[in-house]
């Protein structure tokens, strides 16, 4: 409960705050190429059930001959010049404030994955939904924010990601949600989120070690 009131306080002053900022990110993003600014993707929540994550669209668009206009793939040169700037800032996670708000999402929790990019990771999984790591995760509300995505490597194995994640679970606190709140602040405003490399080592160095002791990696 008190996970739940922080979560929609917190989210309803952020986006009551940031607010100008929207207005400006989405006027640069149809700018750009007169595309709809928003991206709404279904993606698996808590227990598994799919809700519709909100974000800032970061991606050009595509024409396709059978179903029109569609979004590149991640991996693709398609990012706008906007949505590098938006990813660097972790802009375009924003309108997820609105998820937060709603009750589908966290300010800290495991990520909400998009399976199609996880089950690139390792051809073997048949589901994602599946693996026993992945349904102790869905136990809580995916979030903005978590250890896995500050401390590790956003591009390590799926597993890996799932085993901090379950950590988090495990170990949850109203102070530890802070500090990784904090933490994360520190990351958007250093534009270090697209980084492949530790963030903020000093600071995250113990924490992460004992992690990576109760998870045995």
């Amino acid at each position: 409960m008190i996970k739940r009131t922080f979560d929609f306080i917190l989210a309803t002053i952020g986006i009551v705050v940031s607010f100008p900022i929207w207005l400006i990110l989405g006027f640069l993003i149809w700018l750009e190429d007169g595309g709809s600014i928003f991206f709404v993707q279904g993606r698996p929540g808590l227990n598994a059930h799919f809700f519709k994550c909100i974000k800032f669209r970061s991606m050009s668009l595509v024409k396709n001959n059978d179903s029109g206009l569609l979004l590149k793939q991640r991996e693709s040169p398609g990012v706008t010049v906007i949505g590098r700037f938006m990813r660097k800032l972790a802009l375009d996670e924003l309108p997820q404030l609105i998820n937060i708000a709603k009750g589908d999402m966290s300010f800290v929790g495991p990520r909400a994955v998009y399976l199609e990019d996880e089950q690139s990771h390792n051809e073997r999984l048949k589901s994602i939904l599946e693996l026993a790591e992945f349904k102790e995760r869905s136990k809580v509300h995916p979030g903005l924010t978590g250890a896995a995505q500050i401390l590790i490597n956003k591009d390590s194995d799926p597993i890996i990601k799932y085993k901090y994640d379950i950590w988090y679970i495990s170990h949850q606190s109203f102070g530890l949600d802070l500090y990784l709140i904090c933490l994360s602040f520190l990351v958007a405003f250093a534009g270090k989120w697209e980084s492949r490399f530790d963030k903020f080592p000093v600071l995250t160095r113990k924490l992460k070690e004992g992690i990576e002791r109760d998870i045995r990696v």
